[in-house]
C-alpha cells in the first residue's frame, strides 16, 4: 500500500465521541505535555475524541454494558492525525530527547519502541476506528487498577502479563470482555488499546486535525 495515496482530510464520516457517548470520561494525553514524548502532538487541536460513526456506535455499547456494572469508560486517545504519527517517527530519530523516558520506557531505547511495536509508523489510530481507553469505578471515581499505567511501555503492559496481580489482570479481562462482545479487538502489547473489527476505513489514514470545530465547518 502506498502511504501517501491512501491520506485523506475527508472528515465526512467522524463524529464527535462525546455526543455519542454522554458522560464518557476523556483525558487526551496528546493534547497535553504528559505524554511520552514531553509535548503537545501535532495535530491535536482540542482535547477531544473522535471516531468513525461506527465506532463511536460501538463504543456507545461498550459504555452501556460497563455502566450497568458500575463503571464508566475514560479515554486517552481516539483518531490520531497522521501528522501526529509522522511526528512520533520524527521524536523517535531524535537521540538526545530523552525527557520522558523515566516515565514511559525506562526499560528500552526509544529505538526499541518502534521495533516491539509500542509505537507504529503506521498506526490504526490514524484509521479512525482505534481508541485507548479504561474503565473508572462509579462509585470512587477512580481508575481501575491496571497494574501499569497508559503509555507505560513494557512488557508489563501486555493484556496478558501475569506480572500483575490477580485483581490487576481481572480488571484488565473486565474492560477486554466488554471491548470484544462489542466488536472490538486487542492487540498483545497494550491492555488499552482497541480496534473496530469491521473498521470502515481499512486501507485509508485520516490528516484533518482533532478538532470539533473541524468537524463543524467541514459540515457547513
Amino acid at each position: 500500500m502506498d502511504y501517501k495515496q491512501n491520506v485523506t482530510s475527508d472528515s465526512s464520516g467522524f463524529v464527535l465521541l462525546a455526543d455519542f457517548v454522554p458522560g464518557i470520561v476523556q483525558e487526551i494525553r496528546y493534547y497535553s505535555t504528559y505524554n511520552f514524548v514531553g509535548d503537545r502532538i501535532a495535530g491535536y487541536e482540542e482535547p477531544v475524541a473522535l471516531l468513525t460513526k461506527e465506532a463511536a456506535r460501538a463504543l456507545k455499547e461498550v459504555a452501556g454494558e460497563v455502566n450497568a456494572q458500575g463503571y464508566r469508560l475514560k479515554v486517552f486517545d481516539a483518531y490520531r492525525p497522521a501528522c501526529a504519527v509522522r511526528s512520533f517517527v520524527l521524536w523517535g530519530i531524535e537521540d538526545l530527547d530523552l525527557r520522558m523516558k523515566p516515565y514511559f520506557y525506562p526499560d528500552l531505547e526509544k529505538q526499541e519502541l518502534f521495533k516491539k511495536g509500542y509505537i507504529a509508523k503506521m498506526s490504526s489510530h490514524s484509521r479512525g476506528s482505534a481508541v485507548d481507553l479504561t474503565l473508572l469505578d462509579m462509585r470512587s471515581g477512580k481508575e481501575l487498577d491496571m497494574g501499569s499505567p497508559f503509555d507505560l511501555f513494557s512488557e508489563l503492559s501486555h493484556p496478558d502479563s501475569r506480572n500483575v496481580t490477580e485483581e490487576q489482570y481481572a480488571n484488565r479481562m473486565l474492560l477486554q470482555n466488554a471491548m470484544t462482545r462489542n466488536g472490538f479487538r486487542p492487540i498483545d502489547c497494550e491492555w488499552w488499546h482497541f480496534s473496530l473489527k469491521n473498521e470502515p476505513y481499512p486501507d485509508v489514514y485520516f490528516e484533518f486535525p482533532v478538532s470539533s470545530e473541524y468537524l463543524k465547518r467541514q459540515r457547513g
